[in-house]
This record gives structure tokens, C-alpha cells and sequence, in this order.
């Protein structure tokens, strides 16, 4: 008697093309989830950081993490991970790393560093500053790193709270353009879905794709990427009710993937 394969079950994206806006660590662990899933990942780096203006100061403040100046790092965005990567920063066991949520977690872990703190409520500066100053009532040595058009909304509400707080900027984010080849199959609609995974990567899909057509699926990770993505000018098809990789495969995986022109036909 024949019987069925066990891997016959159909996977929930087989039969998708789905674009990874970041590369590195990150970006290969979310292709070979969405490859699990049964989808083709198009891996098409849209933002990069450039140095900041003031090496000096970044290669300081790192040189002093090393040694154990600080007890807190606060990392608010995946491109800082990408920045500690690429200066192979030493963070020592006595400084606890604070990472804004889970993506930028996740980028922090896929390169070798620990999280310590996730803000379990608000995914932002904000939120994070918040959690640290109930954790922490006594004075602390923190050093933060940032984006070069990030608000020091972090570094105010901790000096305010009583906390010795470095903020260096880390990086300027640049787009980074995608081939002639990535782009054609964007605005054909061969790729069925973009994945935004922040605000500045929403911008760079609305600059660098037109003319998306109405089937592909773009999806946001999580209710403030959706809002900055909307702000960007684009149209949010799914947004992932966790700040999280697998809950935004997951919402993508709810659609049906988009077919031939006449199965809509009345």
C-alpha cells in the first residue's frame, strides 16, 4: 500500500518570493526561515551604515566598553548590532546589553552578543528608558549608541533619572541601491512580498520601488514599523502582531499567494 510522504504536507510560502531588506547574519537566518517555510528569498541589502562623523569619539567610547566602563549598553536600532560586528566590540560579562526589541535582539544574538533587556511593553527609546530606570534606582554608567538622526529621547530620560549616561553616535544610515535586475522584478510583481523591518528600510522600498504593484504583499514588523512605513508613503498589507521574524512570516503566511490575472476575471 502507498502512503504519503511525510514532508508532503504543503508549506504555508511555497511558491513565494519574498524580500529580505537587510543582509549579514540577520538576514541569512531569515532567509532560512522563509526557506523552511518554502519560499525563495531575494536578499537585497536597502540600508547599510556609513561611519559617523566623529571616529574618534565611537572608537573611545568602544575602547572603554571593552574595558568595563559602563554597566549598561543600550542598542536601539539591528544597524548599531551591525556596527559592534563590524568593530568586532568587546562587550565584558559585567555590562548588560538593552536592546529595543526583537529584531534588534535578534540582529545582536546572530552576531554573538547577549540581550539582557527587552522592554516588554513599548518597543521604543522610550519604552526602554522606562524599564531601565525601574530596574536600576541607583546611579549607573550607560553608554548608548545611535543613529545620527536619532532623538537622544534615551540618553534625556536617563540623565534626568539620575543615571551617568555617554551617547555616541554610532553610524549615518545610508540606502543602498538595489540591482537593475531586483528592481525589474519588484515592479513586475514577481516578488510576492517585502518584508519592512524599520522605518528607514520603509523608506527606501518607497524610493527605490515606484511602482509596486497592488498583489505584493508588504508587511511591517510590528504596529510602529506599520505607522513609520505608512508615513513613508507606503500601503501596509499584514503587520505582525509581535515585534519578532516568525510572527511576520507567520502574518504573510495567512495570504494566498497571488495568481494568474484570471482567476479574478468575473
Amino acid at each position: 500500500m502507498n502512503t504519503a510522504p511525510h514532508n508532503a504536507v504543503p508549506k504555508p510560502l511555497a511558491g513565494w518570493r519574498v524580500l529580505v531588506p537587510r543582509g549579514g547574519p540577520w538576514g541569512d537566518g531569515v532567509a532560512a526561515t522563509l526557506r523552511s517555510q518554502g519560499a525563495v528569498p531575494v536578499v537585497a541589502p536597502l540600508i547599510n551604515f556609513a561611519p559617523t562623523n566623529d571616529q574618534a569619539s565611537l572608537e573611545q567610547a568602544l575602547a572603554d566598553l571593552a574595558a568595563g566602563a559602563f554597566q549598561w549598553l543600550t542598542v536601539t536600532s539591528a544597524t548599531t548590532a551591525d556596527v559592534l560586528y563590524a568593530y568586532r566590540a568587546v562587550v565584558p560579562p559585567t555590562t548588560r546589553v538593552a536592546a529595543v526589541g526583537e529584531t534588534t535582539a535578534a540582529a545582536l544574538q546572530s552576531m554573538g552578543y547577549r540581550v539582557d533587556l527587552i522592554p516588554e511593553r513599548d518597543n521604543s527609546a522610550a519604552g526602554m528608558a522606562e524599564q531601565l530606570i525601574a530596574l536600576e534606582p541607583e546611579p549607573r554608567d550607560i553608554l548608548t549608541l545611535r543613529s545620527e538622526i536619532a532623538k537622544p529621547v534615551l540618553t534625556r530620560m536617563m540623565i534626568d533619572a539620575g543615571h551617568r549616561v555617554r551617547s555616541v553616535v554610532a553610524y549615518r544610515t545610508v540606502g543602498v541601491p538595489v540591482t537593475e535586475k531586483i528592481a525589474h522584478d519588484v515592479n513586475s510583481g514577481r516578488i510576492n512580498a517585502i518584508l519592512v523591518t524599520s522605518g528607514s528600510v520603509a523608506e527606501q522600498v518607497h524610493e527605490q520601488f515606484p511602482d509596486i504593484p497592488e498583489s505584493t504583499v508588504i508587511a511591517a514588523i510590528g504596529p510602529r514599523t506599520a505607522k513609520d512605513a505608512r508615513r513613508a508613503g507606503l500601503s501596509v498589507d499584514v503587520v505582525a502582531e509581535r515585534q519578532t521574524v516568525d510572527a511576520l512570516i507567520h502574518a504573510v503566511s495567512s495570504f494566498s499567494l497571488p495568481h494568474a490575472s484570471d482567476e479574478f476575471s468575473v
